[in-house]
């Protein structure tokens, strides 16, 4: 049974930033085979966000990478919403 490609929109916080967090994200999504982008945001505090599509399966795997992070990375928490695709990317790129 196909299932439709999903969305996965994280929002990872801790020591995230100036640690190859975006570069790792991006060589685990495209090692997935997901599309969509990593991208460091300021406000109100230093985190990273993650927008991912493909197979639940492999968005499910990228949590677990985001979970962990690159090695000099402190992950905090990761606040996840799951919603369905749009098909808006090609690729995976760091923003």
């Amino acid at each position: 049974m196909m299932t439709s490609p999903q969305r996965l929109e994280a929002t990872i916080y801790g020591h995230v930033q100036g640690v190859g967090f975006r570069v790792f994200v991006r060589e685990k999504a495209c090692s997935l085979g997901l599309t969509g982008y990593a991208r460091n945001r300021y406000a109100p505090l230093r985190y990273v966000e993650v927008v991912a599509e493909g197979p639940r399966s492999a968005l499910e795997a990228l949590l677990s990478y985001l979970e962990q992070g690159p090695r000099l990375a402190r992950v905090q928490r990761v606040d996840v919403q799951w919603k369905s695709a749009t098909g808006e990317f090609k690729g995976f790129h760091v923003r």
